[in-house]
């Protein structure tokens, strides 16, 4: 075949992560764990196709945005895969974020329909501003499937659907990643983008085969949590547990001993909080750590972290406790996946590892050109799963999408082994909890506050060494500094912001270091913490 016919030749991630599963004699095979009900790939695939057809009955057309502010349940499954199944375009969004957020996405995407979980609605009724493109809501019930209009439709569509003949570059679905003013970016995936990371990562470092069973911390609007937890499972027809709550400790450990999964990915804070809370479960019942002791992690043969650098002393705490390794590794909405990480058998603990099969990576300095070994530079990665651009931000996809490299933004040095090592970010974007933070957003919420004159949020460690805002704030009436305001400035900040961004610590300062032309000296602050 010529590369020109190879190119026409038809494709839809449909038909590969669903339909394909069938083909192979899985349907009766589990596909996904939702609390205590079972659904099979058949199930599934029955799920998929009627949404599509219920979809096309509402007069959505190829290339048509749906946002999808689903919590992780089978319909997320259903909405997203039966969008792509029509060659509309599924825009998952962070379930975590404001009303003001939500407007901007449905602007910005200029999506005609959006889906909504009934528990997510009333944030979606707080939105103030014009919705000039929406044109239709559809209201998914916990458990029971979409609310009227569209649950008429979605029972009367017919459970078998023709795939769009769409292509491998075709656009397949979009992710938001956030942008170091606080305006996130959406991120333009191609159908085909999925199964490179699936073959790369889920099959070239996981091994993942038919009988594993995924559980994920991250959610499924996440880059990370979309593949542990669904293409992933689905590219090898294994099982996956979703569930829609907040991932606390008692959760995850109630989920790892009522499902048994093979495959657990978390995130740094997570794993320390669920050290953490075991430590506490053994002081309160009077025992010392055992090993050898029965616990929730037998079932599991590895442990994921990526989001943020992992810290040794979890590392090793976990491993010591329950004999399970936690490998590291680096990934990004724009490469889609993890494309650096360590290796199961061989850790190298707070290194991030070595560059996934089918991914190079190069460091370079501020000229682009390629720094000595050992030397820290700008991590660029290349690989097939790159998305093509950011969505209506030409300068950004410019400084980001180098040709066939993508430019992280991310500082590394590398070691005479190969191995990665992260030294934090070019600019001030923050990692906090796996989540992309922008201080910028943080510094402006503060300054609604009528006793803030001004601020500015870094980064700090918590005690875990996992990364939190810390803000510096200079007032207006220096006489009212102290912790009862901290607190209220705190409070203040969760209540205009998704809850992971609040400042973890407020340091009052009569002024803020800046240079002569009144830029704040970040790294005067970085010092001074």
């Amino acid at each position: 075949m010529s590369r020109d016919e190879h190119e026409i030749e038809t494709f839809n991630a449909a038909e590969y992560f669903v339909d394909r599963n069938i083909r192979q004699g899985r349907g009766h095979k589990t596909a996904l764990y939702f609390k205590d009900r079972k659904y099979t790939y058949n199930d599934l695939q029955k799920m998929v196709n009627k949404t599509a057809n219920a979809l096309v009955d509402l007069g959505l057309r190829i290339e048509d945005r749906v946002l999808l502010l689903l919590l992780d349940t089978p319909e997320f499954f259903a909405c997203f895969w039966g969008a792509i199944r029509i060659g509309a375009v599924p825009v998952p969004v962070n379930t975590m974020m404001t009303p003001d957020d939500y407007e901007y996405f449905l602007n910005d995407s200029r999506a005609k329909v959006l889906m909504c979980n009934e528990a997510l609605l009333p944030l979606v009724y707080q939105i103030t501003g014009d919705l000039p493109y929406l044109r239709d809501l559809i209201v998914i019930e916990e458990g029971g499937g979409a609310k009227q209009p569209f649950k008429q439709k979605y029972r009367r569509a017919p459970s078998v659907s023709k795939s769009a003949p769409t292509t491998r570059d075709d656009v397949g679905f979009w992710l938001y990643s956030s942008g170091s003013t606080g305006f996130p970016k959406g991120a333009i995936h191609s159908q085909f983008d999925p199964v490179v990371c699936a073959e790369n990562y889920a099959r070239g470092v996981l091994g993942m085969t038919e009988n594993d069973v995924t559980l994920s911390a991250a959610r499924l609007f996440f880059a990370y949590g979309l593949g542990n937890s669904n293409f992933f499972p689905l590219s090898v027809g294994a099982s996956s547990v979703l569930y829609p709550e907040r991932p606390t400790p008692e959760l995850i450990y109630g989920l790892l001993a009522k499902h048994k999964p093979s495959l657990f990915f978390g995130v740094p804070t997570l794993y320390a909080a669920m050290l953490d809370h075991a430590a506490k479960e053994d002081a309160a019942r009077g025992r010392k750590p055992d090993p050898n002791r029965p616990h929730e992690l037998a079932s599991v043969r590895l442990c994921v972290s990526a989001g943020e650098a992992l810290p040794p002393d979890v590392y090793h705490r976990w491993k010591e406790r329950y004999g399970v390794e936690i490998i590291d590794g680096i990934g990004s909405t724009e490469m889609l996946h993890i494309f650096l990480t360590n290796r199961p058998g061989e850790v190298v603990t707070g290194s991030t590892g070595k560059p996934v099969p089918g991914y190079e990576v190069k460091l370079v300095d501020d000229a682009g050109v390629k720094v000595a070994d050992g030397d820290i530079g700008t991590l660029l990665v290349k690989g097939d799963s790159a998305a093509q651009y950011y969505w209506g931000k030409r300068e950004k996809s410019r400084k980001t999408m180098l040709g066939e490299w993508i430019n992280t933004g991310d500082k590394f040095h590398m070691d005479e082994r190969g191995c990665y090592w992260c030294h934090g970010r070019g600019d001030d974007m923050l990692k906090v909890g796996g989540i992309w933070v922008s201080p910028v957003e943080v510094e402006r919420a503060l300054v609604e506050h009528p006793a803030v004159l001004e601020c500015a949020v870094i980064g700090y460690p918590d005690k875990d060494s996992l990364i939190k805002p810390k803000a510096f704030v200079v007032l207006s009436d220096t006489s009212k500094a102290g912790e009862a305001l901290a607190e209220e400035l705190k409070e203040f900040v969760r209540d205009r912001l998704a809850k992971y961004k609040y400042p973890r610590w407020i340091v009052f300062l009569d002024e803020l270091p800046k240079t002569s032309t009144g830029k704040t000296l970040r790294y005067k602050l970085r010092e001074l913490a």
